[in-house]
């Protein structure tokens, strides 16, 4: 490749030229892109320009799948726009590890806002591949940026470079001399080849990776700072709700406006495939005028069932099992797992302003590119003609995968003629978003010799049809086909698994854990059968039986760390299970006391994962905390009952997902080290933790469970 500096475009000065990797360690220069049109929104830090298209500051840009971006300020800030969704699980302090790590720079001058929707590259936040997918890009980016400002001050100095240090954003002569990294930015910005290697530091050099660190969004998160959606200011945009149907996808008749159209501060009654939209001055004369329309519906699809119906269709969906090997027994389980919202504590909101010739939104999403063609599709635009800027999010658990809000707010300003802010209510959110998919599971253990040697599962659940009455659907269901089955993490024989389903025009989408989170938890409770079956210790039992190293590391660590078997009173009990994904593993005890089997409470955890390098620690061990909340929730009482064609909750009141009371008095995280590059984490712990506390509750009550939540 040809190492000269080009010369700028006229017009362009070198400032604002980005150097491009294109491989480790080979450099080039191209050409900013150009400048676009600064937010509206006052004072909104996702509506500033990405780094890239400014050009000043930038310092380095990587050519990869991320499009990382690392810009320094003159005051010695540094910045990376990063390409996927802060929801709560902690990326942009991870990233901000990995740059400050690299870069010699202190955490405290790393900034991480969150990138707008781009036409290419890499933007999907989901699988927990956040970590694992930006580890190798966000540190090479960093470790060329560290390289080139060595290389600037090296110059600068007329020193060799090796002979220079770096240390909390400066580089430091070997008599003493120093520059900040903002003073440096400029010149190293001009540099094509370093004087100093430009590789990611070795794991036995790391002192901020692996170091437990607290979110570096943590005070404006509890001091109110910290922006989301329905915080931003956007000039002219009111606010706006939604009313919808009683029953799910149901078809409005007629609409009566008259009356919401002449109240105090209306500005607009749409209509929308979903449901009816006002815009007003404030979210209570909003509600208000909501409540004051006269609405006829027509029932949805749905109204003809309730849950009896659809778990009778789900248990004849499944598919039927092989013929057992000969001369074996059967340990077997069927097993019924409810519909679960996703209830992020803040609801959906998404700011829109459509124009006739362009649109921008502001929301949170988990799929940005594919939300801003979704926009553009439903308002008539071309893709280019719309921005999305990604805000944080008060939660996900992959509900933001999804993009319903913003597509509604982009058609109520388009019909309105002017920015709206949308908000779903939380009855909304319960009642009309997207749910895991309820699902019926057949496990079959075959026994021989005092060995399993055959493992299968069948199941079928709900599948998302469309039945032209509402949106349609955004993916994140999987349909019938072989199931991705994780019996394979014990040597149990052969092995198998399938999967069928039925489809009812409800809104879906992926949860926590998406699949794994009831295949493997069905499957860990059978395997408990097994073992008592065979008169083994459930802990001894899979000891002996798991295939890897890991997943042994991590269920030895529970055991020791929660005392395992040690004597407990009467309807008291520990339960244990072991899951692998992601390239990780975890392991989760759980001790349940349910001697009052109708309000059973789960006292203590104790978790341990091996998930590679763990970046932060304490990051880690809030999302295994999380995940055996989960796990209390969807095993013992949170679900969503349907009642005719109607999602019976509407409210945390009686979508009864686990709160402080609900949760264990004691908790441990044990995270096993490793220098294995990072697997993932977000969605890891909930399969184990769901599964640990249904074999708790069933040792403690002597009982099979089958249906969950069990108090559902």
């Amino acid at each position: 490749m040809d190492r000269t500096e080009p010369t700028p475009p006229e017009g362009t000065s070198r400032r604002r030229f980005l150097v491009r990797t294109v491989a480790a360690a080979t450099l080039t220069v191209a050409a900013p892109l150009a400048c676009t049109t600064p937010s509206s929104a006052e004072g909104a830090e996702p509506g500033r320009p990405d780094p890239a298209d400014r050009g000043a500051g930038v310092l380095v840009t990587g050519a990869d799948e991320e499009m990382l971006v690392l810009e320094v300020t003159e005051a010695g800030q540094v910045v990376v726009r990063l390409p996927r969704a802060e929801v709560g699980q902690g990326i942009t302090t991870a990233v901000a590890m990995m740059i400050a790590e690299e870069l010699d720079a202190r955490l405290a001058d790393v900034r991480i806002p969150l990138a707008d929707a781009r036409s290419k590259g890499n933007q999907y936040t989901g699988g927990s591949s956040s970590v694992s997918s930006l580890y190798g890009p966000a540190r090479q980016l960093a470790a060329t940026a560290r390289a080139r400002l060595v290389t600037a001050a090296a110059r600068r100095w007329h020193l060799p470079a090796r002979t220079l240090r770096t240390r909390d954003g400066l580089v430091v002569a070997p008599d003493g001399r120093t520059a900040t990294f903002g003073s440096l930015t400029a010149s190293a910005s001009r540099i094509h080849r370093t004087d100093v290697p430009d590789r990611p530091k070795p794991p036995s050099r790391h002192r901020v990776i692996g170091r437990p660190t607290t979110r570096i969004d943590a005070r404006d998160i509890v001091t109110g700072r910290a922006k989301y959606a329905g915080d931003l200011a956007v000039a002219g945009a009111k606010p706006t709700v939604v009313a919808r149907p009683p029953t799910i996808r149901g078809k409005l008749v007629s609409v009566d406006a008259r009356a919401a159209r002449a109240m105090p501060g209306v500005h607009a009654v749409v209509r929308l495939p979903g449901g009816v939209a006002v815009v007003a001055d404030t979210f209570h004369h909003a509600f208000a005028a909501r409540d004051a329309l006269r609405l006829t519906w027509a029932p949805g699809p749905l109204a003809a069932l309730s849950d009896a119906q659809i778990r009778t269709r789900l248990k004849a969906a499944v598919p039927p099992l092989r013929t057992p090997p000969r001369g074996s027994t059967q340990v077997t389980g069927e097993f019924a797992f409810a519909f679960v919202g996703h209830a992020p504590m803040e609801v959906l909101t998404a700011v829109a302003d459509v124009r006739p010739d362009r649109a921008e939104l502001w929301f949170s999403s988990q799929t940005p590119m594919d939300a801003r063609d979704a926009v553009a599709e439903a308002v008539g635009l071309r893709p280019s003609a719309v921005r999305v800027h990604v805000t944080r999010a008060g939660g996900s658990f992959g509900r933001r995968l999804n993009f319903d809000a913003a597509i509604e707010a982009a058609l109520v300003s388009k019909a309105a003629r002017r920015p709206v802010k949308l908000m779903w209510s939380r009855g909304d959110d319960i009642r009309h978003g997207r749910m895991r998919p309820a699902s019926h599971h057949r496990v079959r253990a075959s026994v021989s010799g005092g060995r399993v040697v055959a493992f299968e599962q069948a199941t079928a659940s709900v599948s998302e049809a469309y039945d032209g009455a509402g949106l349609a659907p955004q993916g994140g269901v999987r349909a019938s086909g072989p199931l991705p089955s994780t019996g394979g993490l014990y040597n149990f024989g052969r092995v198998s698994g399938d999967s069928g389903g039925i489809e009812l025009a409800m809104p879906l989408g992926a949860w926590r854990s998406v699949d794994s989170g009831t295949v493997r938890a069905a499957e860990e409770i059978v395997v408990d059968e097994v073992a008592r079956s065979l008169g083994r210790d459930p802990v001894a039992f899979r000891r002996t039986t798991l295939r890897t190293k890991t997943a042994r590391a991590v269920l030895d660590k529970v055991a020791s760390a929660g005392r395992w078997g040690r004597a407990l009173p009467a309807g008291t009990a520990q339960g244990v299970a072991v899951h692998e994904e992601y390239g990780s593993s975890v392991a989760c005890l759980a001790e349940i006391d349910a001697s009052d089997p109708k309000h059973p409470r789960v006292t203590r955890v104790v978790m341990a994962a091996d998930v590679g390098i763990a970046v932060n620690p304490r990051g880690l061990e809030a999302q295994l905390m999380g995940a055996a909340t989960d796990g209390i929730s969807v095993v013992l009482q949170a679900g969503l009952h349907i009642d005719r064609g109607a999602v019976r909750e509407g409210s945390y009141a009686d979508f009864r997902y686990a709160r402080q009371r609900d949760a264990p008095l004691s908790f441990e995280a044990h995270i096993l080290p490793s220098t294995r590059e990072p697997g993932g984490a977000g969605e890891l712990g909930v399969p184990a933790a769901s599964a640990a506390v249904a074999n708790a509750y069933a040792r403690a009550t002597g009982t099979v469970p089958r249906s969950f939540p069990l108090t559902f």
